[in-house]
């Protein structure tokens, strides 16, 4: 893929082109963009701008209190048209299937080619403070080899206070790998999961804090209750139960998912969902990074803190550096795998306009005790 000028990268975040837009505009995307100096400076000065101002704290309690009101209300307006299912999760996480022929994971002759959903034509969309982060080009992956299965009505109405581990069997028990996604909206990941992946022994459980999106992946034709199953949780309320004993999992998902939490509680969560990890199981995330373009669209009075902000519609989101995620998990006793930060120029054809976007994907492992 043709890189773009050094001009190009250094010009300001979400800037129109209006003359000679030809040879820029003939890719939509370029990977690991490198920053100048003077890009990042013009970056931080946004942040400084835009977090001057922060919410009163009465408001700030009402957004922590009604969190779960906003995603329901995010959840009913959208419902599963906001993202695209997320198939390439296996380029970036081959962790998810592992079974895959490893020449399935290249696209397009590149390995990294993480690009987020979007309906719109060209590169994503930001909708309320919402900036979707794939493209149509997703679909060139191509990735569902698998027939989807359909569950049955029972399946649809599931409920997360039937579950009873006390004589070992919960669901899933018998599955031989078993996956969570945490913060599985309408199930943009749990459903490619569950179609690329084969293994008779796949059990997938996905949570989320809406009620309205359990209710979307529950009511989804290839929802399958002998394989998956989806329940509503709140991460930061210790006393909400999981349906799977500690040390059980092999792999936890957290896609976009931490950012929205409040800071002072996300050490509890990471160390809650490191608990339920066998040893030698993984964390794997991606976010949102630093001076990323959605950080920097907020105007004066939507900061509730540094790097922490409020969208329109009443939802939050934090904007991690690698250290931050690093503390995070490795006080949680998990080691490093993965923690890099993707930094990348996207190009808007119809609107004629660059997008710095930054995410940050990290794997991080439960040790595996000694022998001894």
């Amino acid at each position: 893929m043709a890189a773009p000028s050094e001009a190009a990268k250094r010009r300001p975040f979400g800037t129109r082109f209006l003359t000679d837009p030809g040879r820029l505009f003939q890719h939509n995307a370029w990977d690991n963009v490198e920053w100048s100096e003077e890009q990042e400076a013009n970056a931080r000065s946004k942040v400084q701008e835009n977090s001057s101002q922060l919410l009163p704290q009465d408001k700030q309690e009402e957004y922590e209190v009604n969190a779960n009101r906003y995603w329901d209300d995010f959840y009913k307006i959208h419902e599963n048209g906001f993202f695209k299912d997320r198939h390439w999760l296996f380029t970036e996480f081959p962790e998810l299937a592992p079974n895959r022929n490893p020449s399935q994971n290249e696209v397009s002759g590149y390995k990294c080619s993480y690009k987020e959903e979007s309906d719109n034509e060209g590169l994503g969309r930001c909708e309320n403070g919402h900036c979707s982060l794939e493209t149509r080009a997703e679909n060139q992956l191509n990735l569902i080899k698998s027939v989807p299965k359909f569950c049955t009505e029972e399946s649809a109405t599931q409920k997360h206070s039937e579950l009873n581990q006390s004589d070992g069997v919960y669901p899933g028990s018998s599955a031989t790998y078993r996956i969570l996604e945490v913060g599985c909206g309408a199930g943009n990941t749990v459903f490619p999961i569950l179609q690329t992946n084969n293994d008779p022994g796949l059990f997938v459980y996905c949570c989320d804090f809406s009620t309205i999106a359990v209710d979307l992946v529950q009511a989804n034709a290839e929802y399958d209750s002998s394989r998956c199953f989806a329940f509503v949780h709140d991460l930061c309320n210790d006393q909400s139960p999981f349906p799977m004993p500690e040390e059980s999992l092999d792999i936890v998902i957290l896609i976009f998912v931490l950012s929205a939490i409040l800071p002072e509680k996300m050490q509890c969560v990471v160390n809650r969902l490191s608990r339920l990890l066998k040893p030698g199981g993984m964390i794997l995330l991606r976010d949102y990074g630093r001076y990323d373009l959605a950080q920097l669209r907020f105007k004066k009075g939507q900061c509730l803190s540094d790097n922490f902000y409020v969208r329109g519609d009443g939802t939050r989101v934090y904007f991690f550096t690698q250290d931050e995620l690093d503390d995070l998990f490795t006080t949680a006793g998990l080691e490093k795998i993965q923690n890099l930060v993707d930094r990348r120029l996207q190009v808007n054809r119809g609107k004629q306009m660059t997008m710095y976007r930054v995410w940050i994907q990290c794997k991080y492992r439960k040790p595996v005790a000694p022998q001894l």
